[in-house]
């Protein structure tokens, strides 16, 4: 399909991208996100498949990773728009980037009744740079499922996005979760971590699946969901720090499960 170039600030298509680029009242609505960059882009394709609409600078068409996205999207029914730089600047949240972006569907993941393989469960986590962080990490580690209770940061903000680096097209994100009816019903064991637990994470067996509960950045994990944690774990450490960033306490459980899991 060929693409269109648009001039116009009033054109009703660019108005409506616009909208989508600056409010998240307006992605909800339309069940839309934005995947702004080359790397995000390129994932998207790999992972699903050609988006419904992609979105570029005029000045990018001459980049060859872009040029050969484009040429991919060219091959389906992707509507190609093309803005000229000024107008793109606007609807782009990445600086000195390249301009591409895409505009897809947001997926919506009914939640399973019960948990029965490893995952990741989100109580109020509201800092989205956090949030974008633990999903690169549990991609990483081979984990499939995260489910974000109710006040978790929306995943499909630009901003998570970035910071998951391509990271949901390999993971089942469950927004909007009853954690508490979730744990209830899980079948594998839920841990969580807390610097008054009196078994160090290091001692705890983590080579059968197990699901990861952790909270909001200053407040932690609700009392209600801590009582119904399987197991609290504490994260040793040598230095005077009380606590590590929730993100890195993520990693750090993750990346233990995937040493004993592999045996080493």
């Amino acid at each position: 399909m060929a693409a269109k170039l648009i001039t116009s600030r009033e054109n009703p298509f660019y108005k409506e991208l616009k909208h989508l680029a600056t409010s998240s009242q307006a992605r909800r609505k339309a069940g839309r996100s934005l995947l702004d960059g080359v790397h995000l882009c390129q994932t998207y394709l790999e992972q699903l498949g050609l988006p419904p609409i992609s979105v570029a600078s005029e000045s990018s068409l001459d980049h060859p990773e872009v040029a050969a996205l484009l040429e991919r999207c060219s091959r389906g029914d992707t509507r190609q728009v093309v803005l000229p730089d000024a107008l793109y600047a606007p609807i782009s949240q990445v600086e000195h980037g390249v301009g591409l972006l895409f505009v897809v569907d947001t997926p919506v993941n009914p939640s399973p009744a019960a948990i029965t393989r490893s995952a990741v469960l989100l109580d109020n986590l509201q800092d989205p740079g956090n949030l974008g962080s633990i999903l690169r990490s549990a991609a990483a580690a081979g984990i499939s499922d995260v489910f974000c209770g109710k006040g978790t940061a929306f995943a499909w903000s630009p901003k998570v996005l970035r910071a998951g680096m391509g990271a949901h097209f390999f993971l089942n994100i469950f927004e909007n979760v009853d954690l508490a009816e979730l744990m209830q019903n899980s079948r594998i064991p839920v841990l969580a971590t807390s610097s008054h637990a009196s078994t160090p994470l290091y001692e705890a067996d983590l080579r059968q699946p197990v699901a990861w509960l952790f909270g909001h950045e200053g407040q932690g994990v609700a009392d209600e969901l801590m009582a119904l944690s399987t197991r609290q774990l504490s994260i040793p450490h040598l230095g005077k720090i009380e606590s590590l960033n929730v993100a890195a306490s993520a990693a750090v459980c993750f990346f233990e499960q995937v040493r004993q899991r592999a045996g080493k």
